[in-house]
């Protein structure tokens, strides 16, 4: 195919994100692979965020940003990017985020081999000032529904869908973990997510306390497990415990 007809469309919500968003953009600004969109949502952003994008939507004409009239979280300004979004193909770059330089390029070359509809690429930590961690998160050959459940290993940053194949797909309204529900959602249908085991992302660790952060992920993912999947209570707590212990494995 074509690389005038390739087009990604590069999916960012953001909120507050002054002090990332201009690495975030840069990183997709230096792709090799040139044929890109990127569609950024400001959920309301009270710091500086909307004068450097208004600053980049005038400076490249491939970045488009709108403005949230309300706060209404992620999911929402996911949503709205989507709704907007031109390209065949859509990739998840959230605004602290950002990629290696050759990354598009060769997941599309990864998508295009075996005509995969659903793929996703390993990356590697970085903390709040961006400093590598030595700490690289790896992908398996391939992910089903049921893999998911019990490992999601799948980093938002680092998923391309072909929307020809998979069609029109929309994050439910949760406040977190709405990324691993429409993965779940499009599996659930059989489709498989193909892993590219290389590194090509850089993802941003938060501040909050780990103990914290594990806790309020344990609670999400049973939310997820018990009030968007319907499983039962034996299928979710078997889930969680696979859950619980990946996400271990993934931190050391």
């Amino acid at each position: 195919m074509r690389h005038s007809e390739l087009l990604v469309s590069v999916i960012t919500p953001t909120y507050n994100a002054s002090a990332y968003i201009v690495d975030t953009i840069e990183s997709v600004r230096s792709q090799s692979w040139t044929n890109w969109e990127m569609v950024i949502v400001d959920d309301c952003s009270t710091d500086d965020t909307r004068e450097k994008l208004k600053y980049y939507s005038e400076l490249d004409d491939r970045i488009h940003i709108h403005f949230l009239k309300e706060n209404g979280g992620a999911a929402i300004a996911r949503n709205t990017a989507l709704h907007h979004a031109r390209g065949r193909y859509v990739a998840f770059l959230d605004s602290d985020d950002s990629w290696k330089p050759a990354k598009l390029e060769k997941q599309l070359q990864f998508m295009q081999s075996g005509d995969k509809a659903f793929t996703f690429t390993g990356y590697e930590w970085m903390d709040q000032e961006g400093e590598f961690l030595n700490k690289e998160v790896g992908t398996p050959r391939q992910m089903t529904y049921d893999d998911l459940l019990k490992n999601t290993i799948i980093g938002c940053l680092t998923v391309m869908i072909d929307r020809e194949k998979v069609g029109p797909f929309q994050m439910p309204n949760l406040r977190t973990r709405q990324d691993l529900a429409t993965w779940l959602s499009i599996l659930k249908r059989g489709f498989v997510a193909y892993g590219l085991n290389e590194n090509l992302a850089n993802y941003r660790a938060g501040n909050p306390s780990i103990s914290k952060n594990k806790w309020k992920a344990l609670k999400m993912n049973w939310h997820v497990y018990r009030q968007v999947e319907e499983l039962n209570l034996v299928k979710a707590g078997w889930c969680l415990s696979h859950y619980a212990f990946n996400a271990l494995a993934k931190r050391l």
